[in-house]
Formats: C-alpha cells, sequence, structure tokens
C-alpha cells in the first residue's frame, strides 16, 4: 500500500538520535566552507524555490557510490557523526549542529549552509567527521558526497549537557522533543496527494541553511528549499526548545502543477492498538499508539476530539471549517500502566498541535487511518487542506506554530474526553448487531458538579439507532460517563457519531466525534 510508512524510516531518527558516540581522541574539527560566502536572507530561498517551479523537476540523488544504497539499516545506523566534530562545540555557543550521512534509503544530497552575520557559507563533506563502525566500503568515499539530513542539541536539563531537540532526515520529515519526551510522531513539510487512490507525493528539503546563534541565543533559525515533480517551496523554522518545544513556520509554496490534495502542516504518527480498539491483538500491552487522537479548535470556538483507531479499511475523515483556530494530533493518556512498554515510552511521546497564523481561509483538516497489521507502520495523517485551487504558476503562504507538548492545550473551562471504549451490546439490543459506545468526560468544572446534577448528553449518528443513553457520574475519579447502543443500519456504513454533555443548555465539554464501521 502506497500510504503506508515504514517505522523504520521514522525509528532510525531516534535510533541514530540516541545512539552514543565514543569519544574521539584526535582534535575537533568542524565541517570546512566548500563554497567562497554569499551573502544571505529567507528572499533568496524564496527566489530560488520560484526559479526551481518553473524548471523540470531534477533529483539530486547522485553521486552516491551504489554499495551505500545497499546497506541495511543497522548498517547504516552504525554510522555515525563524530560528537567532539559538532559545529559550534568549541565556541560555546548554545546550539550545535551533527549531520546525517547519505547511503541506506537516505540518497538524496541535502546541502547545508551556515548564515554568519548574513551570510552563508556551506559546509563540505569529509568522512573525517564520521565513525563508520563496523561498516568496511570496498572503495573510498568521494569528496563531494554530501549529507542527508542536520540534526539540532540544546541544554534542557543542564548548562553542560547537550540534548538533542530537532532532526530533519528524509524527504521532507523532521521530529522535535521538550524536556522529559521521547521521540513519537513526526512532522513534514507538506503532504501531497495522501490518502488517494494513487501514488502519494514526497517532496524533500533539498538544502538548508541555518543561522548562526549568539552566545546568549534561545532560538535557532532554519531555512529550508523544498522540492518535488508537483511544487517547490521556502521554508523558515525559528526552533524553541524548553520544557515544551515551539517550532514557528513560515511557508512560501509554489506550483509547478496543480494536484489534487494539497496538504498543509502535515502530522504523520502510528495507532496500532487501543482502548478502543474492539477486535483482538495478540500482544501483552494494553495500549500501543504514538498519538491516542485528534484535536480541532474550529472558527465558531467549538472544541473536537476524534478518537484515533486502526481500521479494517482505509478512513479518510473530512472536518471543513472556515478559518482553522488550529488541530493536533495529541497523546492524552499519560499512564505507563495503560502502555506497559519498558522500551518505546509511549507515554512519553510528545503531542504536536498546529496553531494557524494568519487567515487559512476556508478548508478542511483531513484525518486519514490506514489499516495496519503491526506497530511497524506509522499509519495516522492529519492535514489541512485549503480550497485554493492549485496549478502551474500559483503560489501561496501560510504560517504557523507547531507545539512538541506533553500538558494538555488549554481548551477553557471545556471537560475533555477521557476515554472512549467500545464493546458489544447485551444480545437483546438490535438483535445482536448492537455496539455499546462508553466516554469518560473528565475537568474541573463536572467534578464540581452534583451526582444529581442536571447533566444531560446530546448524542447524534450519521445512520441507525442510538438507544438506551445513559449519564452518570463516577464517584471514584470524578468524571461523568457517557454510555449508549448503536443498532447500524444495513448497508450504511460507516457510521458517524457525535457527542457531547450539557446542563440546562449549557455546553459542558468538547465535542467527541467517532466514525464506526463493521467492515
Amino acid at each position: 500500500m502506497p500510504l503506508k510508512i515504514p517505522v523504520w524510516f521514522i525509528a532510525s531518527l531516534l535510533l541514530l538520535a540516541a545512539a552514543t558516540v565514543p569519544a574521539e581522541p584526535a582534535k575537533p574539527a568542524a565541517p570546512h566552507p566548500v563554497t567562497q560566502p554569499q551573502p544571505f536572507q529567507f528572499v533568496d530561498v524564496e527566489r530560488r524555490a520560484k526559479e526551481l517551479a518553473a524548471k523540470p523537476y531534477a533529483r539530486d540523488d547522485a553521486g552516491m557510490p551504489e554499495f551505500l544504497g545497499h546497506l541495511d539499516y543497522d548498517q547504516y545506523r552504525d554510522i555515525r557523526y563524530k560528537a567532539d566534530k559538532a559545529l559550534w562545540k568549541e565556541e560555546g555557543l548554545p546550539f550545535q549542529i551533527q549531520l546525517f550521512h547519505r547511503g541506506f534509503m537516505f540518497k538524496d544530497r541535502v546541502n547545508i549552509n551556515v548564515v554568519d552575520q548574513g551570510v552563508a557559507t556551506r559546509l563540505a563533506y569529509s568522512p573525517e567527521l564520521f565513525d563508520f563502525g563496523k561498516n568496511s566500503f570496498p572503495s573510498p568515499l568521494p569528496a563531494d558526497l554530501g549529507f542527508a539530513g542536520l540534526r539540532f542539541h540544546h541544554p534542557l536539563r543542564h548548562d553542560d549537557v547537550f540534548d538533542e531537540v530537532t532532526v530533519f532526515l528524509g524527504a521532507s520529515y523532521f521530529r522535535a522533543v521538550g524536556l522529559g519526551q521521547a521521540y513519537g510522531l513526526s512532522a513534514r513539510g507538506l503532504a501531497l496527494d495522501t490518502g488517494l487512490a494513487k501514488a502519494e507525493e514526497f517532496p524533500i528539503f533539498r538544502e538548508f541553511w541555518v543561522e548562526k546563534p549568539a552566545k546568549a541565543a534561545n532560538a535557532l533559525v532554519v531555512y529550508a528549499l523544498l522540492d518535488s515533480p508537483s511544487v517547490t517551496g521556502a521554508y523558515r523554522f525559528i526552533i524553541h526548545p524548553g520544557i515544551d518545544l515551539t517550532m514557528e513556520v513560515a511557508s512560501h509554496i509554489y506550483f509547478r502543477k496543480g494536484v489534487e490534495r494539497l496538504g498543509i502542516a502535515p502530522l504523520t504518527s502510528m495507532f496500532f492498538r487501543g482502548e478502543n480498539t474492539d477486535r483482538f491483538v495478540d500482544d501483552f500491552r494494553p495500549e500501543i499508539h504514538d498519538s491516542d487522537g485528534l484535536l480541532i479548535n474550529r472558527s465558531n470556538g467549538e472544541w473536537v476530539w476524534r478518537p484515533l483507531n486502526n481500521p479494517k479499511l482505509l478512513r479518510v475523515s473530512v472536518f471543513k471549517d472556515t478559518k482553522p483556530a488550529g488541530f493536533g494530533l495529541m497523546t492524552r493518556d499519560r499512564n505507563f500502566d495503560h502502555y506497559q512498554d519498558l522500551e518505546a515510552h509511549y507515554h512519553e511521546r510528545p503531542s504536536v498541535w498546529v496553531e494557524a497564523i494568519g487567515d487559512w481561509g476556508p478548508g478542511s483538516v483531513y484525518l486519514i487511518e490506514i489499516p495496519s497489521d503491526a506497530e511497524k507502520y506509522d499509519n495516522i495523517v492529519a492535514f489541512w487542506v485549503p480550497d485554493q485551487v492549485s496549478g502551474e504558476g500559483k503560489d501561496y503562504q501560510f504560517g504557523y506554530r507547531l507545539h512538541f507538548l506533553k500538558d494538555p492545550v488549554a481548551q477553557g473551562n471545556l471537560a475533555r474526553t477521557e476515554a472512549s471504549r467500545i464493546g458489544s451490546s447485551s444480545p437483546a439490543v438490535g438483535n445482536g448487531l448492537g455496539r455499546k459506545f462508553v466516554v469518560d468526560f473528565s475537568g474541573e468544572t463536572l467534578k464540581l458538579l452534583s451526582e444529581k446534577a442536571a447533566v444531560e448528553p446530546e448524542i447524534g449518528a450519521s445512520s441507525g439507532q442510538i438507544l438506551n443513553p445513559v449519564i452518570q457520574k463516577n464517584l471514584e475519579t470524578g468524571a461523568w460517563r457517557l454510555s449508549f447502543d448503536l443498532v447500524p443500519e444495513k448497508d450504511k456504513d460507516p457510521v458517524e457519531l457525535r457527542a457531547l454533555l450539557k446542563s440546562r443548555g449549557e455546553v459542558l465539554t468538547e465535542t467527541w466525534v467517532y466514525q464506526w464501521s463493521g467492515k
């Protein structure tokens, strides 16, 4: 299936990042310049992107020896950048850069430039920058081999200990973490034709420019040039590490030709098993996922929560809006006992919230859920699709902030969905065809309400019958539980469900939505 993304593509970022690099006795050295310094600013990236869009697409994946492309996963991750050669390490700056080697599935040459006082200088490749581990190559590596990507380090816990905070590697994928977070879902520069009955197009970041930070800097500025057969793009990332990492993104997209589905601010995650999985999974872990739900803040102020699922068939959910405030793939369940995984640390993986900057205009949040038979596939994608028509010669600009979080997004006084569970209804319901849904809502306002308070559910379904709605307070936790039965209507599948809680006309909770299918 073309939409499935192997988890080793994403996991390689984590494993490469987490690899311990032995100290080298040689004197530390930074990559040396390979080009003459050139004046630089963001408009130069925009100009490059516009010029590229007027030319045929040409991928820069040449110049790499064939044996590097034949490396397997373990051989590739045995190639490590030497930590004592990290750029800016000897200058005592608050950020450091390490680079990734080309090879395995990372075949594209990615140019890396450093911008110092408005002047850009490209970094030169040298095999002396890398420890190749147990690898033995049949011939010397080319002097102009180039790099595959880069990652950034910054002190989070102690001033003298540099933690990895962001990595760009492979196509237009990137990931980031704040304090106490473990790498999980990925962001992307752009998603093209994702979820359609044809091959997805994966743009690449073919060049980066990184501004040299001042000694007191608490943010890092990175520019990137995106390229693909259909579009080009100029990007600026302002990375603010901390307890939560925030990344301000400015993008200017130019079209070589029209695309059927343009995905802005795409997020890619994994959901294999959760509390709402209503079929047997032979695994000792109760839940297995990077994210457990899609959260949307609509332009009318409504907050919508959509639990993720691992469907039997491809599912595409569309949430139309006139001017989005934000959306994100979230992890709400932080209880280790619900995962029982001592290696993956799913309970520590960040949520990523997309905060729209400016007026994006009308469009839709898309959620795509791809059937998966193992946790090694990233099968969840969410992004914004504008209503604007793309086409040759057109260009669009979008700005947004990415928040990599452990704590929930602030939603005012609205209670949140704490858990969603599905099981069989009693045999008397719908001649044994009914499904029971149990949704727990939790919030400070709900906790204060008496168990006899006038709390009422509002439930809707696109088809079928809703029976036996019950609302009651959980005296153990203070949460309120809504349960109901759905009797599906024959030949009307899937069913869109919607529910929230009210009291005397006042909305108490976010809106819970779900797409159920019997297929």
